[in-house]
Protein backbone atom coordinates (compact mmCIF):
# COMPACT_ATOMS: atom_id res chain seq x y z
CA UNK A 1 0.00 0.00 0.00
CA UNK A 2 1.44 3.19 -0.98
CA UNK A 3 2.01 5.88 1.65
CA UNK A 4 -0.40 7.99 -0.24
CA UNK A 5 -2.80 5.57 -0.20
CA UNK A 6 -2.52 5.12 3.41
CA UNK A 7 -2.62 8.64 4.64
CA UNK A 8 -6.09 8.78 2.47
CA UNK A 9 -7.83 5.83 4.06
CA UNK A 10 -6.41 7.05 7.80
CA UNK A 11 -7.85 10.42 7.82
CA UNK A 12 -11.32 11.39 7.01
CA UNK A 13 -11.91 14.48 9.13
CA UNK A 14 -11.13 17.32 6.92
CA UNK A 15 -7.10 18.09 8.26
CA UNK A 16 -4.13 18.91 6.15
CA UNK A 17 -2.71 15.70 5.08
CA UNK A 18 0.96 15.59 5.29
CA UNK A 19 1.24 19.14 6.11
CA UNK A 20 3.79 18.86 8.92
CA UNK A 21 7.11 17.50 8.82
CA UNK A 22 10.22 16.30 11.77
CA UNK A 23 11.31 19.94 12.30
CA UNK A 24 7.50 21.16 12.67
CA UNK A 25 6.58 18.24 14.95
CA UNK A 26 9.64 18.80 17.24
CA UNK A 27 9.43 22.56 16.87
CA UNK A 28 5.46 22.34 18.47
CA UNK A 29 6.15 19.03 20.89
CA UNK A 30 8.88 21.64 22.49
CA UNK A 31 6.55 24.58 22.94
CA UNK A 32 3.71 22.85 23.68
CA UNK A 33 5.83 21.74 26.79
CA UNK A 34 7.13 25.49 26.85
CA UNK A 35 10.41 24.62 29.01
CA UNK A 36 11.11 28.04 29.71
CA UNK A 37 7.10 28.46 30.89
CA UNK A 38 7.91 25.46 33.07
CA UNK A 39 11.11 26.11 34.96
CA UNK A 40 9.77 29.80 35.58
CA UNK A 41 6.88 28.23 37.43
CA UNK A 42 7.99 25.31 38.78
CA UNK A 43 11.64 25.27 39.25
CA UNK A 44 11.14 27.11 42.87
CA UNK A 45 8.84 24.99 43.69
CA UNK A 46 10.72 21.79 42.72
CA UNK A 47 14.09 23.09 45.09
CA UNK A 48 11.21 23.82 48.03
CA UNK A 49 10.63 19.98 47.96
CA UNK A 50 14.01 18.29 47.02
CA UNK A 51 16.62 21.48 47.46
CA UNK A 52 19.84 20.73 45.37
CA UNK A 53 18.34 17.30 43.65
CA UNK A 54 16.38 19.15 41.38
CA UNK A 55 18.40 17.51 38.45
CA UNK A 56 18.15 14.19 39.85
CA UNK A 57 14.42 14.17 39.83
CA UNK A 58 14.59 15.69 36.14
CA UNK A 59 15.98 12.09 35.63
CA UNK A 60 13.89 10.51 37.93
CA UNK A 61 10.51 11.91 35.99
CA UNK A 62 12.01 11.09 32.85
CA UNK A 63 11.67 7.12 33.48
CA UNK A 64 8.23 6.83 33.88
CA UNK A 65 6.87 9.81 31.30
CA UNK A 66 9.41 7.55 28.66
CA UNK A 67 7.84 4.37 29.61
CA UNK A 68 4.79 6.06 29.23
CA UNK A 69 6.03 7.18 25.81
CA UNK A 70 7.16 3.37 24.80
CA UNK A 71 3.21 2.75 25.19
CA UNK A 72 2.18 5.62 23.37
CA UNK A 73 4.74 4.92 20.30
CA UNK A 74 3.13 1.32 19.95
CA UNK A 75 -0.88 2.69 20.14
CA UNK A 76 0.80 4.98 17.21
CA UNK A 77 1.97 2.65 14.71
CA UNK A 78 -1.57 0.45 15.03
CA UNK A 79 -3.85 3.15 15.56
CA UNK A 80 -2.55 6.32 13.99
CA UNK A 81 -4.99 8.73 14.56
CA UNK A 82 -5.63 12.67 15.66
CA UNK A 83 -7.84 11.65 18.46
CA UNK A 84 -4.58 9.94 20.31
CA UNK A 85 -5.72 9.05 23.93
CA UNK A 86 -9.67 8.55 23.42
CA UNK A 87 -9.61 7.05 20.40
CA UNK A 88 -6.68 4.36 21.87
CA UNK A 89 -9.02 4.02 25.21
CA UNK A 90 -11.87 3.66 23.13
CA UNK A 91 -10.60 0.76 21.11
CA UNK A 92 -9.16 -1.04 23.60
CA UNK A 93 -10.64 -0.21 27.00
CA UNK A 94 -14.58 0.40 25.92
CA UNK A 95 -15.81 3.83 24.52
CA UNK A 96 -16.88 5.13 28.51
CA UNK A 97 -13.27 4.67 29.47
CA UNK A 98 -12.12 6.48 26.10
CA UNK A 99 -14.41 9.24 26.59
CA UNK A 100 -13.15 9.52 29.79
CA UNK A 101 -9.52 9.45 28.92
CA UNK A 102 -10.21 12.22 25.86
CA UNK A 103 -12.14 14.39 28.34
CA UNK A 104 -8.89 14.29 31.00
CA UNK A 105 -6.59 15.17 27.98
CA UNK A 106 -9.28 18.44 27.32
CA UNK A 107 -9.42 19.56 30.53
CA UNK A 108 -6.21 19.37 31.12
CA UNK A 109 -4.57 21.07 28.36
CA UNK A 110 -7.95 23.85 28.58
CA UNK A 111 -6.84 24.61 32.07
CA UNK A 112 -2.72 25.35 31.59
CA UNK A 113 -3.85 27.22 29.29
CA UNK A 114 -5.14 29.64 31.29
CA UNK A 115 -1.77 29.95 33.57
CA UNK A 116 0.25 30.41 30.11
CA UNK A 117 -1.45 33.28 29.11
CA UNK A 118 -0.70 34.35 32.80
CA UNK A 119 2.75 33.53 32.26
CA UNK A 120 2.81 35.59 28.58
CA UNK A 121 1.64 38.88 30.31
CA UNK A 122 3.55 39.00 33.47
CA UNK A 123 6.31 39.29 31.06
CA UNK A 124 4.52 41.41 28.66
CA UNK A 125 4.23 44.38 30.69
CA UNK A 126 7.58 43.23 32.40
CA UNK A 127 9.24 44.00 29.06
CA UNK A 128 7.29 47.44 28.70
CA UNK A 129 8.10 48.79 31.83
CA UNK A 130 11.55 47.64 31.14
CA UNK A 131 11.55 49.78 28.40
CA UNK A 132 9.96 52.59 29.59
CA UNK A 133 12.46 52.80 32.34
CA UNK A 134 15.33 52.70 30.02
CA UNK A 135 13.49 55.60 28.15
CA UNK A 136 13.74 56.79 31.29
CA UNK A 137 9.94 57.36 32.13
CA UNK A 138 9.86 55.63 35.76
CA UNK A 139 6.89 57.26 36.77
CA UNK A 140 5.15 55.14 33.60
CA UNK A 141 6.26 51.77 35.00
CA UNK A 142 3.01 50.64 36.43
CA UNK A 143 2.04 48.05 34.39
CA UNK A 144 3.90 45.25 35.78
CA UNK A 145 1.93 46.16 39.02
CA UNK A 146 -1.03 46.41 37.81
CA UNK A 147 -0.75 42.56 36.17
CA UNK A 148 -0.03 41.48 40.08
CA UNK A 149 -2.19 42.07 43.14
CA UNK A 150 -5.65 41.54 44.68
CA UNK A 151 -7.21 45.04 44.44
CA UNK A 152 -10.16 44.78 41.71
CA UNK A 153 -8.48 46.64 39.52
CA UNK A 154 -5.72 44.58 39.40
CA UNK A 155 -7.59 41.52 39.11
CA UNK A 156 -9.84 43.43 36.47
CA UNK A 157 -6.76 44.44 34.54
CA UNK A 158 -5.10 41.18 34.55
CA UNK A 159 -7.83 39.00 33.34
CA UNK A 160 -8.62 41.28 30.32
CA UNK A 161 -5.06 40.97 29.92
CA UNK A 162 -5.33 36.91 29.62
CA UNK A 163 -8.53 37.24 28.32
CA UNK A 164 -6.59 38.97 25.22
CA UNK A 165 -4.41 36.69 24.67
CA UNK A 166 -6.27 33.83 24.75
CA UNK A 167 -8.09 35.37 21.80
CA UNK A 168 -5.02 36.14 20.02
CA UNK A 169 -3.90 32.54 20.64
CA UNK A 170 -7.04 30.87 19.22
CA UNK A 171 -7.29 33.22 16.33
CA UNK A 172 -3.64 32.50 15.10
CA UNK A 173 -4.45 28.22 16.18
CA UNK A 174 -7.79 28.36 14.20
CA UNK A 175 -6.27 29.79 10.97
CA UNK A 176 -3.57 27.51 9.92
CA UNK A 177 -1.46 24.76 11.45
CA UNK A 178 1.38 25.37 8.76
CA UNK A 179 1.51 28.91 10.34
CA UNK A 180 1.89 27.13 13.41
CA UNK A 181 4.63 25.29 12.96
CA UNK A 182 6.25 28.17 11.16
CA UNK A 183 5.78 30.31 13.86
CA UNK A 184 7.44 27.87 16.21
CA UNK A 185 10.58 27.71 14.76
CA UNK A 186 11.22 31.10 15.24
CA UNK A 187 10.01 30.96 18.87
CA UNK A 188 11.53 27.74 20.04
CA UNK A 189 15.03 29.22 18.82
CA UNK A 190 15.07 32.00 20.32
CA UNK A 191 13.79 30.87 24.38
CA UNK A 192 16.04 27.89 23.73
CA UNK A 193 19.24 29.87 23.10
CA UNK A 194 18.16 32.84 24.90
CA UNK A 195 17.91 30.92 28.64
CA UNK A 196 20.81 28.81 27.89
CA UNK A 197 22.95 31.87 27.70
CA UNK A 198 21.39 33.01 31.22
CA UNK A 199 22.34 29.34 32.48
CA UNK A 200 26.08 30.44 30.80
CA UNK A 201 26.30 33.53 32.57
CA UNK A 202 24.80 32.16 36.14
CA UNK A 203 27.50 29.79 36.14
CA UNK A 204 29.97 32.37 35.11
CA UNK A 205 29.27 34.52 37.75
CA UNK A 206 28.76 32.30 40.47
CA UNK A 207 32.81 30.68 39.87
CA UNK A 208 34.11 34.64 39.23
CA UNK A 209 32.79 35.66 42.56
CA UNK A 210 30.09 37.85 41.26
CA UNK A 211 27.04 36.09 42.00
CA UNK A 212 25.36 35.71 45.40
CA UNK A 213 27.75 34.22 48.50
CA UNK A 214 25.62 31.87 49.18
CA UNK A 215 25.69 30.15 45.25
CA UNK A 216 26.46 26.45 45.51
CA UNK A 217 29.42 24.82 44.15
CA UNK A 218 28.19 22.18 41.31
CA UNK A 219 28.25 18.63 42.46
CA UNK A 220 28.03 15.68 40.05
CA UNK A 221 25.90 14.04 43.06
CA UNK A 222 23.16 16.32 42.02
CA UNK A 223 22.57 14.24 38.93
CA UNK A 224 22.26 10.80 40.96
CA UNK A 225 19.05 9.69 40.97
CA UNK A 226 20.20 6.61 43.40
CA UNK A 227 21.69 9.72 45.70
CA UNK A 228 18.58 11.27 45.83
CA UNK A 229 16.52 8.02 46.55
CA UNK A 230 18.33 7.20 49.53
CA UNK A 231 18.76 10.97 50.52
CA UNK A 232 15.52 11.94 50.14
CA UNK A 233 12.29 10.91 52.17
CA UNK A 234 9.63 9.62 50.78
CA UNK A 235 7.37 12.58 50.73
CA UNK A 236 9.82 14.87 49.01
CA UNK A 237 10.57 12.21 46.55
CA UNK A 238 6.79 11.71 45.69
CA UNK A 239 5.92 15.59 45.64
CA UNK A 240 9.10 16.09 43.56
CA UNK A 241 8.05 13.22 40.99
CA UNK A 242 4.89 14.90 41.10
CA UNK A 243 6.22 18.16 39.42
CA UNK A 244 8.40 16.08 37.13
CA UNK A 245 5.10 14.68 35.46
CA UNK A 246 4.17 18.27 34.80
CA UNK A 247 7.46 19.54 33.34
CA UNK A 248 7.65 16.44 30.79
CA UNK A 249 3.77 16.62 30.02
CA UNK A 250 3.11 17.66 26.15
CA UNK A 251 5.21 15.51 24.65
CA UNK A 252 2.38 14.09 23.47
CA UNK A 253 1.01 16.68 21.08
CA UNK A 254 3.00 15.47 18.15
CA UNK A 255 1.04 12.13 18.12
CA UNK A 256 -2.14 14.27 18.21
CA UNK A 257 -1.07 15.78 14.71
CA UNK A 258 -0.45 11.99 13.21
CA UNK A 259 -2.86 12.62 10.49
CA UNK A 260 -1.67 16.06 9.12
CA UNK A 261 2.24 14.56 9.04
CA UNK A 262 4.48 13.29 6.73
CA UNK A 263 5.10 9.73 6.92
CA UNK A 264 2.16 9.46 9.53
CA UNK A 265 3.39 5.57 10.65
CA UNK A 266 7.12 7.17 11.68
CA UNK A 267 7.26 10.88 11.89
CA UNK A 268 5.00 11.54 14.92
CA UNK A 269 7.47 8.73 17.19
CA UNK A 270 10.50 9.99 16.28
CA UNK A 271 9.43 13.61 16.87
CA UNK A 272 8.09 12.45 20.06
CA UNK A 273 11.23 10.48 21.08
CA UNK A 274 13.20 14.09 19.62
CA UNK A 275 11.21 16.15 21.49
CA UNK A 276 11.76 13.99 24.92
CA UNK A 277 15.41 13.93 24.81
CA UNK A 278 16.25 17.32 23.88
CA UNK A 279 13.99 18.51 26.48
CA UNK A 280 15.60 16.35 29.14
CA UNK A 281 19.31 17.81 28.46
CA UNK A 282 18.09 21.41 29.01
CA UNK A 283 16.06 20.92 32.13
CA UNK A 284 19.39 19.49 33.66
CA UNK A 285 21.74 22.29 32.19
CA UNK A 286 19.08 25.07 33.59
CA UNK A 287 18.21 24.04 36.83
CA UNK A 288 21.51 22.68 37.77
CA UNK A 289 22.76 26.57 36.61
CA UNK A 290 20.23 28.47 38.76
CA UNK A 291 21.06 26.21 41.92
CA UNK A 292 24.81 26.85 40.95
CA UNK A 293 23.90 30.44 41.11
CA UNK A 294 21.58 31.27 43.68
CA UNK A 295 21.78 28.24 45.75
CA UNK A 296 18.55 26.64 47.36
CA UNK A 297 17.96 28.32 50.32
CA UNK A 298 15.73 31.34 51.36
CA UNK A 299 17.99 34.10 50.64
CA UNK A 300 17.00 37.51 48.82
CA UNK A 301 17.55 35.04 45.22
CA UNK A 302 17.44 31.79 46.84
CA UNK A 303 15.42 29.41 44.95
CA UNK A 304 13.13 28.48 48.06
CA UNK A 305 13.54 32.54 49.29
CA UNK A 306 10.31 34.50 49.52
CA UNK A 307 10.92 36.91 46.27
CA UNK A 308 10.43 33.37 44.22
CA UNK A 309 8.28 31.06 46.15
CA UNK A 310 5.45 33.49 47.09
CA UNK A 311 5.52 34.64 43.09
CA UNK A 312 6.92 31.16 41.97
CA UNK A 313 8.46 33.16 38.83
CA UNK A 314 12.31 31.94 39.03
CA UNK A 315 13.61 34.02 35.78
CA UNK A 316 11.37 37.09 37.07
CA UNK A 317 13.20 37.44 40.12
CA UNK A 318 16.87 36.27 38.55
CA UNK A 319 16.62 38.05 35.22
CA UNK A 320 18.33 41.15 36.15
CA UNK A 321 21.04 39.57 38.73
CA UNK A 322 22.02 37.10 35.96
CA UNK A 323 22.04 39.35 32.99
CA UNK A 324 21.83 42.69 34.29
CA UNK A 325 19.45 45.87 33.75
CA UNK A 326 20.74 46.21 30.23
CA UNK A 327 20.01 42.31 28.78
CA UNK A 328 17.17 41.18 31.47
CA UNK A 329 15.15 42.04 28.36
CA UNK A 330 16.61 39.05 26.64
CA UNK A 331 15.00 36.83 29.68
CA UNK A 332 11.69 38.77 29.57
CA UNK A 333 11.25 37.76 25.76
CA UNK A 334 12.39 34.24 26.15
CA UNK A 335 9.85 33.60 28.75
CA UNK A 336 7.48 35.29 26.68
CA UNK A 337 7.76 33.94 23.68
CA UNK A 338 7.76 31.04 25.12
CA UNK A 339 4.73 31.10 26.95
CA UNK A 340 2.66 32.62 23.71
CA UNK A 341 4.79 29.99 21.75
CA UNK A 342 3.01 27.11 24.12
CA UNK A 343 0.09 29.16 24.42
CA UNK A 344 -0.42 28.54 20.42
CA UNK A 345 0.67 25.23 20.05
CA UNK A 346 -1.49 23.67 23.07
CA UNK A 347 -4.34 24.32 21.69
CA UNK A 348 -3.11 21.68 18.96
CA UNK A 349 -3.90 18.70 21.31
CA UNK A 350 -7.38 19.41 22.62
CA UNK A 351 -8.89 20.66 19.74
CA UNK A 352 -7.91 17.60 17.66
CA UNK A 353 -9.15 15.61 20.36
CA UNK A 354 -12.51 17.51 20.48
CA UNK A 355 -12.62 17.06 16.49
CA UNK A 356 -12.15 12.93 17.03
CA UNK A 357 -15.02 12.59 19.63
CA UNK A 358 -17.12 14.97 17.14
CA UNK A 359 -15.83 12.45 14.41
CA UNK A 360 -16.82 9.18 16.06
CA UNK A 361 -19.94 10.36 17.70
CA UNK A 362 -18.88 10.72 21.46
CA UNK A 363 -19.46 14.65 20.92
CA UNK A 364 -22.00 16.65 18.89
CA UNK A 365 -21.16 16.54 15.51
CA UNK A 366 -20.12 20.07 15.41
CA UNK A 367 -17.05 19.58 16.55
CA UNK A 368 -16.29 16.98 13.80
CA UNK A 369 -16.62 20.33 11.51
CA UNK A 370 -13.37 21.61 10.71
CA UNK A 371 -12.59 25.35 9.20
CA UNK A 372 -11.93 26.49 5.44
CA UNK A 373 -8.43 26.53 6.68
CA UNK A 374 -8.34 22.62 7.35
CA UNK A 375 -8.23 22.91 11.58
CA UNK A 376 -10.77 21.83 14.05
CA UNK A 377 -12.52 24.98 13.90
CA UNK A 378 -15.49 24.54 16.46
CA UNK A 379 -13.18 23.01 18.43
CA UNK A 380 -10.89 25.55 18.65
CA UNK A 381 -13.12 28.32 19.70
CA UNK A 382 -14.45 26.22 22.35
CA UNK A 383 -11.31 25.89 23.81
CA UNK A 384 -10.01 28.79 23.59
CA UNK A 385 -13.75 30.22 25.46
CA UNK A 386 -13.19 27.58 27.97
CA UNK A 387 -10.02 28.53 28.84
CA UNK A 388 -10.55 31.97 29.19
CA UNK A 389 -13.43 31.95 31.45
CA UNK A 390 -12.09 29.16 34.03
CA UNK A 391 -9.04 31.83 34.42
CA UNK A 392 -12.04 34.76 34.71
CA UNK A 393 -13.48 32.36 37.62
CA UNK A 394 -9.91 31.67 38.88
CA UNK A 395 -7.96 34.84 39.02
CA UNK A 396 -10.64 35.83 42.00
CA UNK A 397 -10.89 33.21 44.43
CA UNK A 398 -7.02 31.84 44.07
CA UNK A 399 -4.07 33.13 46.29
CA UNK A 400 -1.88 32.11 43.29
CA UNK A 401 -3.55 30.62 40.24
CA UNK A 402 -0.16 28.97 38.53
CA UNK A 403 0.09 27.01 41.42
CA UNK A 404 -3.34 26.33 41.42
CA UNK A 405 -2.94 25.44 37.61
CA UNK A 406 0.12 23.99 37.88
CA UNK A 407 -0.86 20.83 40.84
CA UNK A 408 -4.54 20.55 39.58
CA UNK A 409 -3.14 19.63 35.55
CA UNK A 410 -0.52 17.13 37.21
CA UNK A 411 -3.66 15.42 39.00
CA UNK A 412 -5.03 15.25 35.52
CA UNK A 413 -2.38 14.23 33.32
CA UNK A 414 -1.76 11.32 35.71
CA UNK A 415 -4.97 10.23 35.24
CA UNK A 416 -5.20 10.36 31.01
CA UNK A 417 -1.88 9.24 30.98
CA UNK A 418 -2.46 6.08 33.09
CA UNK A 419 -5.73 5.21 31.15
CA UNK A 420 -3.79 5.76 28.49
CA UNK A 421 -1.05 3.52 29.59
CA UNK A 422 -3.36 0.68 30.54
CA UNK A 423 -4.87 0.72 27.28
CA UNK A 424 -1.74 0.20 25.08
CA UNK A 425 -1.63 -3.00 27.67
CA UNK A 426 -4.87 -4.46 27.27
CA UNK A 427 -4.86 -3.88 23.83
CA UNK A 428 -2.08 -5.93 22.53
CA UNK A 429 -2.38 -8.58 25.32
CA UNK A 430 -2.96 -10.92 22.74
CA UNK A 431 0.81 -10.74 21.76
CA UNK A 432 2.61 -10.13 24.56
CA UNK A 433 4.62 -13.36 24.49
CA UNK A 434 4.63 -13.34 20.32
CA UNK A 435 8.52 -11.62 21.13
CA UNK A 436 10.92 -10.09 23.52
CA UNK A 437 10.08 -6.58 22.13
CA UNK A 438 6.59 -7.37 22.79
CA UNK A 439 7.28 -8.16 26.11
CA UNK A 440 9.10 -4.94 26.79
CA UNK A 441 7.52 -2.84 24.54
CA UNK A 442 3.53 -3.61 24.82
CA UNK A 443 3.25 -4.70 28.04
CA UNK A 444 6.36 -4.22 30.73
CA UNK A 445 7.06 -0.41 30.12
CA UNK A 446 3.38 0.91 29.58
CA UNK A 447 2.51 -1.46 32.50
CA UNK A 448 4.89 0.34 34.97
CA UNK A 449 4.43 3.40 33.43
CA UNK A 450 0.62 3.26 34.01
CA UNK A 451 1.18 2.32 37.76
CA UNK A 452 3.21 4.74 38.70
CA UNK A 453 0.58 7.06 37.30
CA UNK A 454 -1.84 5.51 38.94
CA UNK A 455 -0.17 5.74 42.48
CA UNK A 456 0.75 9.42 41.36
CA UNK A 457 -2.76 10.19 40.89
CA UNK A 458 -4.15 8.67 44.17
CA UNK A 459 -1.16 10.08 46.26
CA UNK A 460 -1.65 13.65 44.76
CA UNK A 461 -5.64 13.67 45.07
CA UNK A 462 -5.83 12.58 49.03
CA UNK A 463 -2.80 15.59 49.49
CA UNK A 464 -4.79 17.92 47.42
CA UNK A 465 -7.38 17.94 50.49
CA UNK A 466 -4.76 20.56 52.56
CA UNK A 467 -5.73 23.40 52.44
CA UNK A 468 -1.81 24.66 52.06
CA UNK A 469 -1.33 22.62 49.13
CA UNK A 470 -0.42 24.28 45.80
CA UNK A 471 -1.39 27.89 46.10
CA UNK A 472 -2.42 27.49 49.57
CA UNK A 473 -5.99 28.52 48.43
CA UNK A 474 -8.73 26.54 50.71
CA UNK A 475 -12.33 26.61 50.64
CA UNK A 476 -14.57 25.97 54.22
CA UNK A 477 -17.34 24.30 54.24
CA UNK A 478 -20.50 24.16 57.07
CA UNK A 479 -22.84 21.56 57.33
CA UNK A 480 -24.88 20.59 59.84
CA UNK A 481 -22.48 22.14 62.50
CA UNK A 482 -19.76 20.33 60.81
CA UNK A 483 -16.56 22.73 59.64
CA UNK A 484 -14.19 21.79 56.81
CA UNK A 485 -11.37 23.43 55.18
CA UNK A 486 -10.76 21.79 51.89
CA UNK A 487 -7.63 22.51 49.72
CA UNK A 488 -8.55 24.42 45.99
CA UNK A 489 -7.28 22.10 43.86
CA UNK A 490 -8.79 18.64 45.55
CA UNK A 491 -12.06 20.77 44.60
CA UNK A 492 -10.94 21.52 41.35
CA UNK A 493 -9.76 18.11 40.43
CA UNK A 494 -13.03 16.57 42.21
CA UNK A 495 -15.17 18.93 40.44
CA UNK A 496 -13.51 18.66 36.60
CA UNK A 497 -13.51 14.93 37.02
CA UNK A 498 -16.97 14.74 37.94
CA UNK A 499 -18.21 17.22 34.97
CA UNK A 500 -16.19 14.87 33.07
CA UNK A 501 -18.46 12.09 34.07
CA UNK A 502 -21.75 14.42 33.83
CA UNK A 503 -21.28 15.11 30.17
CA UNK A 504 -20.49 11.53 29.25
CA UNK A 505 -23.54 10.37 30.98
CA UNK A 506 -25.11 13.38 28.71
CA UNK A 507 -24.04 12.42 25.56
CA UNK A 508 -24.38 8.74 26.22
CA UNK A 509 -28.46 9.48 26.47
CA UNK A 510 -28.10 11.94 23.25
CA UNK A 511 -25.55 9.96 21.04
CA UNK A 512 -25.97 6.62 21.86
CA UNK A 513 -24.24 5.14 19.12
CA UNK A 514 -20.71 5.69 19.38
CA UNK A 515 -21.63 4.23 23.53
CA UNK A 516 -22.84 1.03 21.36
CA UNK A 517 -19.47 0.74 19.53
CA UNK A 518 -21.47 1.29 15.96
CA UNK A 519 -19.36 4.24 15.16
CA UNK A 520 -16.05 2.04 14.74
CA UNK A 521 -16.69 -0.48 13.03
CA UNK A 522 -16.08 -0.52 9.42
CA UNK A 523 -19.12 -2.34 6.84
CA UNK A 524 -18.69 -4.82 4.55
CA UNK A 525 -17.38 -3.35 1.58
CA UNK A 526 -16.85 -0.27 2.41
CA UNK A 527 -13.33 -0.08 1.16
CA UNK A 528 -14.38 -1.22 -2.25
CA UNK A 529 -15.35 1.99 -3.34
CA UNK A 530 -18.37 2.75 -1.46
CA UNK A 531 -18.45 6.36 0.16
CA UNK A 532 -17.59 5.73 3.79
CA UNK A 533 -19.96 7.53 6.35
CA UNK A 534 -17.75 9.99 8.26
CA UNK A 535 -17.90 8.36 11.28
CA UNK A 536 -16.50 5.19 9.76
CA UNK A 537 -12.47 4.98 9.96
CA UNK A 538 -9.89 2.46 9.11
CA UNK A 539 -7.34 2.65 11.26
CA UNK A 540 -5.08 -0.35 10.56
CA UNK A 541 -3.81 -1.70 8.04
CA UNK A 542 -5.12 -4.69 9.26
CA UNK A 543 -8.55 -3.74 9.01
CA UNK A 544 -8.32 -1.76 5.45
CA UNK A 545 -6.96 -5.35 4.22
CA UNK A 546 -9.67 -6.97 5.77
CA UNK A 547 -12.19 -4.52 4.41
CA UNK A 548 -10.84 -5.03 0.94
CA UNK A 549 -11.40 -8.67 1.34
CA UNK A 550 -14.81 -8.42 1.61
CA UNK A 551 -14.60 -9.96 5.18
CA UNK A 552 -16.68 -7.72 8.09
CA UNK A 553 -13.98 -5.73 10.92
CA UNK A 554 -14.61 -4.41 14.05
CA UNK A 555 -12.81 -2.66 16.40
CA UNK A 556 -14.59 -3.11 19.65
CA UNK A 557 -13.28 -2.93 23.21
CA UNK A 558 -12.23 -6.81 23.00
CA UNK A 559 -10.32 -6.67 20.28
CA UNK A 560 -6.43 -6.13 19.89
CA UNK A 561 -4.23 -5.94 17.09
CA UNK A 562 -4.85 -9.77 16.37
CA UNK A 563 -8.83 -9.66 16.44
Amino acid sequence: MSEKTRQRELSHKGLAKGSIGLVGAVAIGISCIAPDYTLTATLGIAAGEVGHWVPSIVWLGLVPMLFVALGYRELNRSIPDSGTSFTWGARALGPRFGWLTGWGLIASTIVVLASLAQIAAVFLYETIDWIVQLLGNSDWTVLGDLNAGKQWYNVLFNVVSVVLLTAGATWFVYHDIQITARFQYIMVAFQLVAVFIFGVVAIVKHNNGTGPSYGADFSWDWLNPISAVSELGSGALISGLAVAVFIYWGWDVVLTMTEETKDPQKTPGRAAAWTVVLITVYYLFISTSAIIFAGVGNQELGLTGEAITEGENVFRVLAVPVMGRGLAIIVFLAILSSSLASLESTFVSPARTMLAMGHYGGLSARFAKTSKFATPGTATLVAGGVAAGYYALMRPISNNVLSDTMVTTAILICFYYGLTSFAAVWYFRRQWFASVRNFWFQLFFPLVGGLFLAFMFVHELIASLSPDYGGGSSLSFNLFGWHAKIGLVFILSVLILALGIGFMIYNQVKRPEFFQRQTTSIPVGAAQGNKLDPHFHALTDAAIDQAKAGEDFSLHAADGPES
